[in-house]
């Protein structure tokens, strides 16, 4: 969280306070947060704990043109009843939608790996995560040294960014938000 005040552009004012919004449901301990979520919390639908742990979600830099990324999360019950809202976007003048918003029942993909947009998407990842088997999902997920892309697909030269906004038992859980630059050979 972070107020900021308009003055010769966006300034930081008063505070820039980071929580775990997963510990905090859990416990509701930190005087700031709790303030924050009594203004709001009749505007949202989480009002419960999360059914997962985010140990850590991190980009690694190896070079100035190579960048790996590192997901590691722990489900605290089984996930079987997984969606993901999955949208591309390309830049140019913002992020514009571009080729790609759909939704996809994740334990159906798994079981069967009918979608072909999705089927390009798990080829990359599968190999470094533990996500490559069906439902049910619990324990230590992960993502490992997430970096070599090959997409089988023309798109033009440019700057993208892939939303993923994952969803269990009907509740948003988390997003990922993949930003990549693509270069036409």
């Amino acid at each position: 969280m972070k107020m900021m005040k308009k003055a010769s552009g966006y300034k930081p004012f008063l505070f820039d306070y980071t929580i775990d919004a997963c510990e905090f449901m859990r416990k509701r301990n930190q005087p700031f947060a709790k303030i924050v979520w009594n203004l709001f919390k009749h505007l949202s639908t989480v009002n419960h704990t999360c059914p997962y742990v985010s140990s850590y979600c991190r980009l690694k830099a190896h070079s100035r043109n190579k960048t790996s990324l590192n997901i590691n999360a722990t489900f605290l019950e089984p996930a079987n009843n997984i969606f993901v809202k999955v949208k591309l976007m390309k830049k140019a003048n913002g992020y514009k939608p571009f080729l790609i918003d759909l939704t996809i029942d994740a334990c159906e993909f798994m079981r069967n790996r009918n979608n072909p947009v999705i089927k390009i998407i798990y080829k990359m990842i599968k190999d470094v995560s533990t996500v490559n088997h069906t439902c049910p999902y619990v324990g230590l997920q992960t993502v490992s040294d997430f970096y070599d892309i090959r997409i089988p697909v023309p798109l033009p030269t440019g700057e993208y960014l892939l939303l993923g906004d994952w969803i269990f038992d009907a509740k948003a859980q988390f997003a990922t938000n993949v930003y990549f630059t693509f270069v036409e050979d």
